[in-house]
């Protein structure tokens, strides 16, 4: 309940900050009674946001940064929000075994940015390896917009595109050659959602 809520004041807000996003094929998102991982890479502080609005009522799980976690109200919001802690220098098992235990026994899906930073676009191999052991399919995502507050006081247009399912139950395992697969699945779908969006955007992370 409080999440919903949450998610709702937040989309208020932004809504008066910077109006309506645009948001192409929700079709293609699985039903509410499903849970799967919401894939995208990450280029704005607030994708994740964006990404809960248009997914909604569906709620979501997401990774965030230990280092977001030190500020004693910030922690307390984003994990109501559903965000829980990473060391992105030494992640334990904790990492894996978490969304795993959601994605089986509870409502809540997992939204994921496999590139792990906006000043990367190296896709790793985490996804895959969660998907795998959860059982669910992955839902490919891309956020175009403003990729600074400043960009969404200013009222640039943002926008979301989503593709359709991707089922992996077809690689055998998660090791290299098949994390390598799920990684090209995942690049050639971000390409093709980039392109339906606008075929001449490119992303430089600011």
């Amino acid at each position: 309940m409080f999440y919903t809520f949450l998610r709702g004041l937040v989309r208020f807000l932004l809504f008066i900050f910077n109006g309506k996003a645009q948001y192409h094929h929700t079709e293609r998102i699985p039903d509410k009674s499903e849970n799967y991982i919401l894939v995208a890479p990450h280029r704005m502080v607030l994708d994740p946001v964006y990404l809960a609005f248009a997914t909604r009522p569906k709620q979501f799980i997401f990774m965030a940064k230990k280092e977001l976690f030190k500020n004693p109200f910030f922690a307390w919001w984003i994990k109501k929000c559903g965000a829980f802690p990473v060391d992105r220098e030494n992640p334990g098992r904790e990492v894996i075994q978490y969304p795993v235990k959601m994605l089986k026994k509870s409502d809540k899906s997992l939204i994921m940015f496999p590139t792990g930073s906006r000043h990367s676009s190296e896709l790793k191999g985490g996804v895959t390896i969660i998907a795998k052991m959860a059982k669910v399919r992955i839902v490919p995502a891309v956020y175009q917009g403003p990729l600074s507050m400043k960009g969404i006081f200013k009222r640039e247009k943002v926008q979301l595109n989503f593709g359709e399912p991707i089922d992996i139950s077809d690689i055998k395992k998660a090791n290299a050659e098949g994390i390598e697969e799920v990684n090209r699945r995942l690049e050639s779908a971000f390409a093709q959602l980039d392109k339906e969006i606008d075929p001449n955007y490119k992303y430089i992370a600011e």
